[in-house]
């Protein structure tokens, strides 16, 4: 007798849709063939959980085998199938391969992944798109680079050439729909057609899968690329390798690769889109009595005139010294030069007889702003006291 469906994903009949993919793929993960190489124990119930997550993850299915059971299916519905997916070891593989790519490279844009076909002989997919995250410096963002980077991939099984089966051998015109991929059934004036449960809408069944992709056409591996960043990109900036994503089933193209960039922090820049911000420490000698002092920027040390009475939160503007404008040549952003005046600490006895001299005699001509602050609190204490 077979399996009830929601008892092979461990979830109960009332489960959510979003509760029912998360168990299929928790499962999916644990039992796929590449992680249990010649564990039949596993392949079996691999086999099983595609079946159930086919019928569950399909409203109209679900609803009729909640109904009817095994057999509602089994009428021409294009759902699962008493005893196991038709078509020999290797045929229900197609179910979960894109829900289980995803898990293994990350987030995968919409319109890539290629979906089962909806009729027609095997017809082509498109591979799916990928996303890799790639962290640059400052500087890299200044001058551009370029990035050799080795990345996880779907490509075309060598062993196989893309059929998925083994060497002699092909696939097979699907019995049950007659290679079409679809299933029609009449209700009332209407023909209503779906794809067959059998063959999953590809009209071909695999019986002697390739042993190096176990039917699929595609395997894991890596890759070396070359990326040229060009200069002024920022954190979330994407770059679009067209065909260097997933591999195409069934002769489709490739997916595309989307490399999203990530500027790191730096330790002495601040960045606002392409002006940089450089907060500098001054004496208190050099804010009083102003005059030349060094600053950094991405292309070495300039200097700076400083005017005499410099307060902390004193900027300076550099124009053109920062960073590029992504895709406008030779246009640069400024480089903001913000002093913070230093309170001299751990003075010796000299450098303290000083700054005491300095104090006594220095006035409101020296201190214009501590002067004006205290006449503003005796007039509001004034106030206060007479009211």
């Amino acid at each position: 007798m077979p399996k009830d469906y929601y008892e092979t994903l461990g979830v109960a009949r009332s489960a959510a849709a979003d509760d029912i993919k998360k168990a299929y793929r928790k499962l999916a993960m644990e039992l796929h063939p590449d992680r249990n190489p010649g564990n039949k124990e596993a392949e079996s119930r691999f086999k099983e959980v595609n079946e159930a997550y086919d019928v569950l993850k399909d409203t109209k299915k679900r609803a009729i085998y909640d109904q009817f059971g095994h057999a509602g299916l089994g009428q021409g519905m294009g759902g699962g199938h008493p005893g196991g997916f038709p078509g020999g070891e290797g045929a229900g593989y197609a179910g979960g391969f894109g829900d289980i790519f995803e898990e293994f490279f990350g987030d995968i844009f919409g319109g890539g992944g290629g979906g089962r076909g909806r009729g027609g002989r095997a017809s082509s997919q498109r591979g799916e798109d990928f996303r890799y995250d790639l962290s640059i410096n400052l500087e890299d963002v200044m001058d551009g680079s370029e990035e050799r980077l080795r990345i996880p991939a779907v490509v075309v099984c060598d062993k196989c050439n893309g059929s998925g089966s083994q060497a002699g051998s092909g696939p097979e015109t699907c019995g049950v729909c007659g290679g079409s991929g679809q299933l029609r059934t009449q209700q009332g004036f209407f023909s209503i057609a779906r794809p067959c449960g059998a063959c999953h809408g590809r009209g071909s069944i695999i019986r002697n899968p390739c042993p190096e992709c176990r039917g699929q056409g595609r395997k894991r591996s890596e890759k070396s690329l070359t990326v040229k960043v060009p200069p002024g990109v920022e954190t979330g900036t994407r770059i679009r390798l067209s065909g260097e994503g997933g591999a195409g089933q069934n002769n489709g193209p490739a997916g595309d690769l989307y490399i999203v960039i990530e500027v790191a922090k730096h330790p002495i820049f601040e960045r606002y889109n392409a002006d940089l911000l450089c907060q500098v420490p001054i004496t208190f000698p050099q804010a009083a009595l102003g005059g030349k002092i060094e600053v950094p920027t991405l292309r070495g040390r300039s200097r700076v005139t400083l005017p005499p009475g410099s307060q902390t939160g004193k900027r300076l503007v550099l124009k053109g010294k920062g960073l590029p404008h992504l895709n406008r040549p030779g246009l640069f952003g400024d480089l903001v030069v913000e002093v913070l005046v230093e309170t001299p600490v751990n003075l010796n006895k000299r450098q303290r007889e000083l700054m005491e001299e300095f104090a006594r005699c220095s006035g409101q001509d020296c201190q214009p702003e501590s002067h004006s602050f205290l006449n503003r609190v005796k007039e509001f204490l004034d106030k206060k006291i007479s009211a």
